[in-house]
């Protein structure tokens, strides 16, 4: 029996054993497993105190910037991020020079000759490229070094508030100083200023811009090299560099400053020209469904001016901020630069603008003589905002910023990309956050709406042609001026829409039916103009009443389908 006891003790204290090193074991995993998650949970909270602080401060100032502070190099401490994506407009190395310009569309598309000449655009027109060139490419263009150009021209490829602000304020009778340029924006004289500068030369008010304070004394480094003076031939209207003309400081093109606070960094409006252009286009009665704060605006008292800087949306300012260049503009010395807003953004709101406008001095409006006919002709310019407005995106609330500079995501902060750039070289983050197609197929689309417009274009391009060429016709047959009058007011009209879509920035894109519509009303009066010269020229037209003719036949009526079948 003893032994019996003994011999089962024996396995039992072996299992208790077993049991007490198996609970040690189950004891130190889960001591472990409590490390691992403790870890695991810490790197958690930590990551998401550093992704909250980000958010909460997604910047650090390194050094202060201003009113002043137009060089872009000290933003670039600031925040890095946006500066690089800024610079890298240039793909890294910035390419100057005459061999590095891009190609002349004068030649790929040579019917642009006939289209501008006596025009600055028929000496020399090239692709643009981006932000950090505007103001380099400026400088070395012909339209620049041969022809007379305006002050007006700077508006938009350079820095320029705080010239317009300087030249302001001393308008308006007060004292200037470094200190009080840098203190405070003070719209009311840059807007002073830009009226005193947009009808001076060219060559004086780059002058004076690069004597104006960048917020970086005794430094003059620019981020990207300047234009050589005079542009490679050495000429400003066709004239050499005088000798006591020195570009002494430093200018900038557009940077920083241009769209945002320095303060806070939030997008503003900068410039004059669409500061005063937005608020005639709220005051007027152009359909503007995509731009609520407008509307609204118009419901209100309007003791004020629209402001958009006060009112505007946060969205809209998102594409605000690029229509401060990209549209339509008046740009010589003639009258002040002007956004023709008045009416509305649709092509014949602007084209009914231009043919009720009047110089200062009271004469007809028109940019320029045709170099051939003689017609007053209408420069279009860029006009991305206006032929934007008249598409889907615009509709449906989808800005400017949202395509060209998508959000971008790095830890917690959302950031805005700042190479400005086509969507079609970012379709993941430009197309693809509202559009779930697969990026061949959204190409494919695209591809499909641009090749047809441009298509379209070469096919007006035709038309116009045709045009000049029967209106020339009449001419050499004798045609009087008066007797002209009507043909050249279609070739105005003509050409107004054809440039209108053909230095459109987007091939269509923007308003793909719009752009097609635009460019068949071009043709249809390049027709109208062409018939009518050749009319004027040719023999009487003889009698058509004896031909004999089959009369117009409708639908014969039968029993199962009567003309009146109650």
């Amino acid at each position: 029996m003893m032994k019996t006891l003994l011999t089962n003790r024996g396995p039992a204290h072996k299992r208790a054993g077993h049991g007490q090193r198996g609970n040690t074991l189950l004891l130190g995993l889960v001591f472990l497993v409590a490390i691992a998650a403790t870890i695991v949970v810490t790197y958690v909270l930590i990551t998401m105190f550093g992704h909250k602080q980000d958010a909460r401060e997604p910047f650090v100032r390194v050094v202060e910037v201003d009113e002043i502070t137009t060089d872009p190099e000290p933003w670039g401490r600031n925040w890095p991020r946006q500066f690089d994506g800024w610079k890298s407009v240039s793909d890294g190395e910035f390419y100057g020079g005459s061999s590095a310009l891009p190609e002349s569309k004068l030649e790929s598309q040579p019917w642009l000759k006939r289209l501008y000449a006596g025009y600055a655009f028929s000496i020399d027109y090239r692709e643009a490229r981006g932000h950090a060139y505007m103001l380099y490419d400026q400088g070395v263009t012909e339209r620049i070094t041969q022809k007379p150009q305006a002050g007006a021209c700077l508006h938009c490829h350079a820095s320029t508030t705080v010239l317009y602000r300087r030249v302001g304020l001393q308008a308006m009778g007060e004292d200037v100083s470094t200190e009080k340029l840098a203190a405070e924006f003070n719209m009311p004289a840059v807007i002073r200023g830009f009226e005193a500068l947009s009808r001076q030369p060219y060559r004086d008010v780059l002058e004076m811009l690069y004597a104006t304070p960048d917020g970086t004394p005794g430094e003059n480094e620019p981020v990207f090299p300047h234009a050589p003076p005079g542009g490679f031939t050495g000429e400003f209207a066709g004239e050499a560099v005088p000798e006591e003309h020195v570009l002494l400081g430093e200018a900038h093109p557009v940077t920083c400053i241009d769209c945002h606070d320095p303060d806070t960094m939030s997008i503003r409006i900068t410039r004059p020209g669409f500061m005063l252009g937005i608020a005639a286009l709220a005051e007027g009665d152009g359909e503007v469904p995509h731009l609520p704060s407008i509307q609204q605006w118009r419901e209100g008292s309007r003791s004020a001016p629209y402001n958009p800087n006060e009112l505007a949306t946060r969205q809209e300012m998102r594409s605000f901020v690029c229509g401060q260049c990209h549209v339509e503009y008046y740009c010589a010395n003639r009258a002040t630069l002007t956004f023709p807003w008045g009416n509305g953004l649709q092509v014949e709101d602007l084209e009914t603008f231009w043919d009720e406008f009047e110089f200062p001095d009271g004469s007809e409006f028109y940019d320029y003589e045709h170099g051939e006919t003689g017609a007053p002709i209408y420069k279009a310019q860029h006009p991305e905002f206006e032929l934007w407005s008249q598409g889907i995106h615009a509709r449906s609330g989808v800005a400017c910023a949202d395509c060209h500079m998508p959000y971008e995501r790095e830890g917690a902060m959302k950031v805005s990309n700042h190479h400005v750039q086509s969507p079609m070289d970012n379709v993941n983050n430009a197309c693809q956050n509202c559009h779930n197609v697969p990026e061949d197929e959204i190409r494919a689309r695209v591809e499909t709406i641009q090749e047809r417009t441009v298509a379209m274009t070469e096919r007006a391009g035709q038309a116009m042609t045709a045009m000049l060429d029967a209106i020339m016709e009449a001419k050499a047959a004798g045609a009087t001026d008066e007797e002209l009058e009507p043909i050249l007011a279609l070739q105005t009209k003509a050409m107004w829409r054809l440039d209108y879509i053909s230095s459109e920035n987007s091939k269509g894109f923007h308003a793909d039916q719009e752009a097609a519509r635009i460019l068949a009303e071009s043709m249809d009066y390049s027709r109208q103009a062409q018939a009518a010269a050749l009319r004027w020229r040719a023999p009487p037209a003889p009698d058509t009443d004896e031909l004999p003719t089959e009369g117009v036949k409708g639908v014969t009526p039968t029993e199962e389908a009567p003309i009146n079948p109650e």
